[in-house]
């Protein structure tokens, strides 16, 4: 078989057709002449170096899509991908980017392939920006931002749904208000990762399983971080399920000037995870002096003033007692005064009356004193015995008896006896 060049051509060894692209791609597509190429990533492989197959981002439904190997080497990627990470942004299947850097030809698969210098961030940005809004859109097109915000709330939420890392500085932060707060917090940690691919999925499991726990607010917690590392606290899984959480869902991701979606579809957000225990243990705090320390100083001040009442009730009531008690005593010693002169005369004259009778009777029993009628010459005859002899038949013949007369005794025997005729 002949071939049919031209007499000043020379056939190409494969080698020097691979220059020969080489040198043409170099000068219209090299380093010195890079490109932006924007494309929708179709798949992402990593490992150290980044690749991706990149394909037309018009939308248009082809058989056989235009593929753009793209690659990203280790030197490169690894501070892109920090400033990716510091933006929130991770590069997925689907997202549509702007890529800028130049072509390569791989000579030992005969590959042309597109070595990535830089990346449109702000571009990214932008989409994600319009994303974000998307869905926050959706979520409040359905109810979600105020379904969990219309549920009542405990005065004093003492018992606590922990979603957080552990020992972290978020975690820490938050448990250390409570626990220095003094009052019965019961915490109770349902560990999730909260940040990377995995962490969206891990924080759904652990609100839904904390709704059957008997808490009364769910707290999901994160330190700060770049907005890669809360990435997962706008994702829509996320949001969904604080918002269809039974009990309020309060948030304290990040630092200062963070606001996620989760925030935003939560009962209560705080802008830090120690901002978020600052305020419970303000709320249990305000709900205590409210109802127990002014109700208790409501309390003591009735109290002092009952007893400045009654103290005074009681001195006036003492004085009053005082005071009758001593006009009593007077006049009871008036009275007595009085008693005792009157008794001092009723018993001289009881006195003197008795005096005279008795006189009057000393007279009368004188007239019959027996002393005198012995003196007189009357004698007493009575038995040896003592028995006044007052007749004849008091005594018997031959019987001794005795006669009293003024000066003395006589005793003598009875001979005869000799009545009355």
């Amino acid at each position: 078989m002949e071939l049919d060049t031209a007499p000043d051509e020379r056939v190409l060894d494969v080698s020097e057709f691979y220059q020969a692209i080489t040198a043409h791609l170099e000068s219209a597509f090299g380093r010195r002449r890079m490109h932006w190429v924007r494309g929708e990533i179709q798949k992402t492989y990593e490992k150290g170096h980044l690749y991706l197959d990149v394909v037309d981002a018009s939308g248009a439904e082809e058989s056989q899509p235009s593929v753009l190997k793209v690659r990203c080497w280790s030197s490169v990627w690894t501070s892109l991908r920090r400033q990716l990470a510091d933006q929130g942004i991770v590069l997925r299947d689907g997202m549509v980017v702007s890529f800028h850097g130049y072509v390569g030809l791989y000579k030992p698969r005969g590959e042309i392939s597109f070595a990535v210098t830089e990346i449109d961030v702000q571009g990214l940005l932008g989409d994600a920006a319009k994303q974000r809004q998307i869905l926050i859109d959706a979520l409040t097109r359905d109810g979600s931002m105020e379904r969990n915000k219309n549920i009542s709330m405990a005065s004093v939420p003492l018992r606590i749904g922990l979603v957080a890392s552990p020992n972290t500085e978020g975690y820490n932060d938050f448990t250390g208000q409570l626990l220095r707060s003094g009052f019965g917090f019961q915490v109770t940690l349902v560990p999730a990762t909260v940040q990377g691919d995995s962490a969206p999925d891990d924080v759904v499991r652990a609100l839904q399983r904390l709704q059957s726990t008997d808490v009364d607010v769910v707290c999901v917690i994160r330190g700060g971080g770049s907005r890669g590392d809360l990435a997962a606290f706008d994702d829509e899984r996320v949001a969904r399920a604080i918002a269809d959480s039974r009990v309020p869902v309060l948030t304290g991701i990040g630092h200062t000037g963070d606001i996620s979606i989760a925030d935003l579809v939560a009962h209560r957000h705080a802008i830090t995870p120690t901002k978020l225990g600052e305020e419970l243990v303000t709320q249990i705090a305000e709900w205590r002096d409210r109802h127990v320390t002014r109700a208790a100083e409501r309390v003591a001040r009735w109290s002092v003033a009952l007893t400045e009442e009654a103290t005074e009730y009681v001195a006036e009531r003492r004085r009053t007692v005082m005071l009758a008690v001593r006009d009593r005593l007077t006049g009871e010693q008036n009275r007595l005064g009085h008693v005792r002169e009157g008794l001092a005369r009723h018993a001289r004259h009881l006195v003197e009356t008795e005096s005279a009778r008795l006189a009057s009777t000393r007279q009368l029993l004188a007239a019959y004193d027996p002393e005198r009628r012995l003196a007189q010459g009357w004698t007493i005859v009575s038995s040896l015995d003592g028995r006044v002899v007052r007749s004849v038949n008091d005594v018997r013949l031959g019987e001794t008896v005795t006669l009293r007369v003024v000066d003395g005794r006589i005793e003598t025997t009875v001979t005869d006896k000799k009545g009355d005729a």
